[in-house]
């Protein structure tokens, strides 16, 4: 079958381009082809990101000053790592035609056998703090397979007036998996069946993701961060001091330079998940960041993202690695402390054939 998958894949962010990737290989690992819907909305392109998440800071957006300097500040690096990520997702994904807009897909969409809401925040609001039914596959004809694997809500407290958005939109669909069991549960009080599975950066083991890979030749501590966490920084810091390891940063935001650790920016992604695999202790508040520790069984430390940490506790909680939560800043031993993979590894690997077999019965019993 054909599969048109639309989901977050065109962020300058490596966790929303390598689900993309995942997802479309595991539709061709089972015998289908498969594209991903290029939906990038006009206010989401790189070029306009800044000036949209501007309007979301009062702040900045109220004073003109300030919202020159942030643009000034922001929007070339912006730029810089757009036009390096579509680069990447024009290297390793198969795209459709670009829709700036979900009038062009209504008017023109993908021929699909399948249509598929993919993996990432999908469900949550997009730039502007709005949400899309474009991610609940409203385009389509009421004749139309639909099905949703790996999607997220991101955070699951939802005002009445969400949750009865995507009570309408979601009950189209034949099938639904979602990556966080908060989220199974949210579903389910909505009268909507859904599973859980796990990512599916995760589903696929190191034999894929070592094919992007390269081997260090220096020990170092890494730090691949999202948020603007300050206690991030100083306990990233404490633990290379500790270790006597140069600290490595790798980031999409040429800010985070001044955050500490020798910066590496906007790398491939063989490059970013080489420095993953070969550190020494990753410290990160990302849950792509340590969905690919565990795959690499890379020593890690989880600092939580605040209200967005749903999703990095339920794969701690699947895995039994809640104890890498960082409760105290200066609890620097944890870094040093070994990570035993074990039950993780056998967690991981039931969860790769459980998802792999509701993917295919989902594919192939859509209606």
């Amino acid at each position: 079958m054909n599969i048109a998958v639309i989901t977050r894949h065109a962020i300058s962010n490596y966790g929303s381009l390598l689900q993309a990737l995942a997802t479309q290989r595991l539709a061709e690992a089972l015998g289908h082809t498969c594209e991903i819907i290029d939906y990038i909305r006009e206010d989401e392109s790189y070029r306009n990101q800044e000036k949209t998440l501007l309007k979301g800071k009062p702040s900045f957006s109220n004073n003109f000053f300030k919202r020159i300097a942030y643009l000034a500040l922001r929007q070339p690096e912006s730029i810089i790592a757009g036009k390096r990520f579509a680069k990447m997702r024009k290297t390793y994904l198969n795209t459709t035609k670009l829709y700036s807009d979900i009038e062009q897909m209504q008017n023109d969409k993908p021929q699909a056998d399948i249509y598929m809401t993919g993996s990432d925040q999908v469900w949550g609001p997009v730039m502007d703090g709005t949400y899309d039914s474009a991610y609940c596959l409203s385009f389509t004809a009421d004749c139309d397979r639909r099905i949703a694997f790996a999607a997220s809500f991101g955070r699951t407290k939802l005002t009445q007036e969400t949750e009865a958005f995507y009570k309408k939109w979601l009950s189209r669909y034949a099938a639904i998996a979602v990556r966080e069991d908060s989220a199974v549960q949210l579903l389910n009080s909505w009268g909507l069946q859904a599973k859980q599975v796990i990512d599916p950066t995760l589903m696929l083991d190191t034999t894929y993701w070592n094919k992007f890979t390269t081997e260090a030749k220096k020990k170092y501590i890494l730090v691949y961060q999202i948020h603007n966490d300050k206690k991030l920084d100083r306990y990233a810091k404490a633990v290379a001091k500790r270790t006597g390891l140069p600290l490595v940063r790798v980031s999409a935001s040429f800010h985070q330079i001044i955050r500490g650790g020798k910066f590496k920016f906007c790398p491939d992604i063989g490059e970013f998940l080489s420095y993953i695999k070969n550190a020494q202790c990753l410290i990160t508040d990302s849950f792509h960041g340590t969905a690919f520790a565990l795959t690499f069984n890379t020593p890690f430390v989880e600092v939580l993202p605040g209200e967005t940490s749903t999703r990095n506790m339920s794969i701690l909680r699947l895995t039994g690695l809640t104890d890498r939560v960082l409760k105290d800043e200066n609890d620097v031993e944890l870094a040093l402390t070994p990570v035993d993979f074990t039950h993780a590894n056998k967690v991981l690997s039931e969860k790769r054939r459980e998802g792999i077999e509701i993917l295919s019965g989902m594919i192939g019993g859509a209606k």
